[in-house]
């Protein structure tokens, strides 16, 4: 008897991965003279117990079916194997099981492959130099192909133990032009036979399939392992019979992970849609939690499309899911919590991520360990959250606690990321000073932990530049600007586009603050090539084209300004961010670009929208939403409308009069404009009568703008 390939190896002797522990028990008979006629059959248990566990060194598909059609030629020739086995039939049973599980679905595999090289081949150009069709010329080459790969597969099978090709097995397995490996193919390349689909109804073949398709991932081959998931997928329906299976949910969520992986975003929501359909919670925690899992999964694919209100729809879904399931003081529902916060963070919507951290901390501060490793991801959390709304004293007690923790658990690396975190706010509440010496702690772990050229030390040499740049002291601010460059510039394997752009982006503020908006723009424009329009930095890519229009405007670009202003706008609506401030901002700044290009009453819509925009999220009396009604103001006037204009007007220098004094220069401005419109329309301006309390009043902005400047 021929030996059975295992592992691309053709012997005769039982190989050494079946002398491992986990297969003595199958394995134990003794050695004797008799050994090449026991060697099939005890390999044969190794090929099963191959199949239906999941340990290390399982053999490749390829691999068991080619053990399959050795033990069918085998069994054709009568090898002495079958009556030496010493059980009722026992190796034909697992022949016909390896063949209904493995050779049907490589076969499968491969009609699938031959799909699609015809498919290519159709799409392939018509003409040739020669004035040979192309579409032949690529069938040829195709075919040459398949033979090719057909003797790489079989010279591959009689390769020995040392690399060495076994002549007498490979001229053996070369010289069997009859085998059923022919016959099964032309079987299943006929569609009319239906055998494509044959062998789906095995419960064994969908955790098979579904298996090698992560293998395939973890490998990073995922148009492969797509296929795989795919049909893994049709096992599991076929199998389910109508009736819900967490099985079919898992395989769904594997192929959307796939899809997530290939780009294709879109394509991955319906499928995940689907997968919500089939649990039913009510019959228990697993099938509540398998739709827990989806709905987050649905979250993370719509945020990757830019679709930001949608995603923390289903993570809202999913938290209510996993609190009925769980119970609201589950440590797991404090970490879903936390993860909710950051995407609440990243949406801007501070005070809903700041309620669901407290959730989260309290949860884990109750529940857990104190200084955990939780609550310390927690409090780091909260520290931004704080920091960004203002709240800096706040901030710094979350984010001094966490580094307490984190250096009582032996975290230095982590540490040094809060130091930097600790430097902002010190930055923000003006002490300078410790600012600097948290910054250059966290650097010297930097440069120790993870190498001079790393870009986090970059980023630290951006917070510096940018301290030294609020202190005035501008040479060493663009000092540590070129450093940082240098770094981005050069970046060490492993970093990632998305982090040289966000350093590149911060780098151009700083530059846009010492008045060199050309080199600003510069930078700006390289950092949005390294996002290629991605559609899950939508957003991202949306602020950067709004910065670039601030600064075309400067530079006197206004055709320039308008394309990014209208590109950025585009994205924040497709995005879902049409009512944030931000939103509001960017039309005012289009509006502008208009007024330069003489668009006016384009340039009206815009202010009325963004009127509309930052009423909503200011309210009437922020100085953002009055900078919008004066520029609606003077547009009114351009556009003929004086009335509007003149009402609008009133109203902005009462506004201005109230909360910044008489004397401030921009009411001096609003004021003399005011007077040209009553002057050009014949009216005179109509005053309220105010009290003295209200003429006394303290403007709490300029109150805490000169305590800012003082410190």
């Amino acid at each position: 008897m021929p030996g059975i390939t295992m592992d691309g190896v053709v012997t005769e002797e039982v190989p050494n991965g079946a002398n491992s522990p986990q297969n003595n028990e199958h394995l134990s008979a003794p050695k004797s003279t008799a050994a090449s006629t026991m060697a099939g059959s005890m390999q044969s248990e190794a090929l099963e117990m191959h199949v239906e566990s999941s340990g290390a060194g399982e053999p490749s598909i390829e691999q068991l079916y080619n053990n399959v059609c050795e033990m069918e030629s085998s069994s054709e020739g009568g090898s002495p194997s079958r009556e030496s086995f010493g059980s009722d039939g026992e190796e034909s049973r697992i022949d016909s099981e390896l063949r209904h599980l493995v050779a049907g679905e490589m076969e499968a595999m491969k009609v699938i492959e031959e799909e699609e090289e015809n498919e290519s081949v159709a799409n392939a150009p018509p003409p040739a130099e020669n004035g040979t069709p192309a579409k032949a010329q690529s069938s040829s080459s195709s075919k040459k192909s398949k033979k090719a790969s057909k003797s790489q597969l079989e010279s591959d099978a009689s390769v020995g133990p040392n690399g060495k090709a076994s002549t007498e097995e490979g001229e053996s397995e070369v010289s069997k032009p009859a085998s059923r490996v022919g016959r099964r193919r032309k079987s299943i390349t006929n569609p009319q036979n239906g055998t494509e689909d044959a062998g789906l109804d095995n419960p064994d073949l969908g955790p098979f399939l579904l298996k090698h398709a992560r293998d395939l991932i973890a490998s990073e081959n995922p148009r492969r392992a797509l296929k795989y998931a795919l049909r893994a997928t049709k096992s599991f329906e076929k199998c389910a019979g109508g009736k819900p299976s967490l099985n079919l949910v898992m395989s769904l969520h594997v192929v959307a992970a796939i899809y997530c992986n290939l780009g294709k975003y879109e394509e991955a929501v319906p499928v995940l849609q689907r997968s919500l359909e089939i649990p039913v919670i009510e019959e228990g925690q697993e099938h509540a939690l398998a739709k827990f899992s989806g709905c987050m999964q649905l979250g993370d694919t719509y945020g990757l499309l830019g679709q930001t209100a949608l995603s923390l729809q289903w993570y809202a879904s999913g938290l209510e899911i996993q609190k009925q399931t769980l119970g609201e003081q589950d440590p797991r529902v404090g970490e879903t919590c936390r993860y909710l916060a950051e995407a609440h963070v990243q949406a801007l919507q501070l005070d809903e991520a700041q309620r669901l951290c407290q959730m989260a901390l309290d949860i884990h501060r109750e529940h857990g360990e104190p200084a955990s490793l939780e609550e310390t991801a927690d409090r780091r959390l909260m520290g931004l959250i704080c920091d960004t709304k203002g709240d800096h004293e706040a901030a710094l007690e979350h984010l001094v606690m966490a580094s307490m923790a984190m250096v009582a658990n032996g975290q230095e690396t982590e540490v040094a990321s809060v130091d930097c975190s600790i430097g902002d706010i010190y930055l923000s509440l003006g002490r300078y000073d410790e600012a600097v010496f948290a910054y250059q702690k966290a650097l010297t772990v930097f440069k120790t932990s993870k190498g001079e050229n790393h870009a986090t030390v970059a980023s630290v040499f951006v917070r510096l530049a940018d301290l030294y740049n609020k202190t005035g002291k501008l040479r060493e601010s663009k000092s540590f600007c070129e450093n940082a460059l240098k770094i981005y510039q050069k970046p060490i394997p492993g970093t990632s586009l998305e982090e040289i752009a966000t350093g590149l982006t911060d780098v151009s503020a700083i530059y846009e603050t010492m008045n060199e908006h050309e080199q600003a723009l510069k930078l700006l424009q390289k950092a949005l090539k390294m996002y290629n329009n991605s559609a899950g930095q939508q957003s991202t890519i949306a602020g950067m084209e709004a910065q670039m229009g601030v600064l075309h405007y400067i530079l006197g670009n206004y055709g320039e300004s308008y394309e990014s202003f209208k590109s950025a706008i585009a994205k924040l609506r497709t995005c879902g961010e049409k009512k944030s401030a931000f939103f509001g901002i960017a039309l005012n700044q289009m509006g502008l670009a208009c007024v330069q290009r003489y668009s006016i009453n384009e340039a009206a819509e815009l202010f009325e929208e963004a009127r509309t925009v930052l009423e909503q999220e200011y309210g009437p009396y922020h100085p953002d939403t009055l900078g919008v009604y004066s520029n609606l103001a003077g547009t009114y006037d351009a556009m003929g409308r004086l009335d509007e204009a003149i009402e609008i007007l009133e109203y902005v220098v009462g506004m201005r009069e109230e909360k910044l004094g008489t004397a401030n220069p921009d009411v001096d401005d609003e004021k003399r404009r005011l007077g040209e419109l009553l002057k050009e329309a014949g009216r005179v301006r109509s005053r309220k009568a105010k009290s003295l309390e209200n003429l006394l009043e303290t403007n709490p902005y300029t109150v805490t703008k000169r305590n800012t400047v003082a410190a």
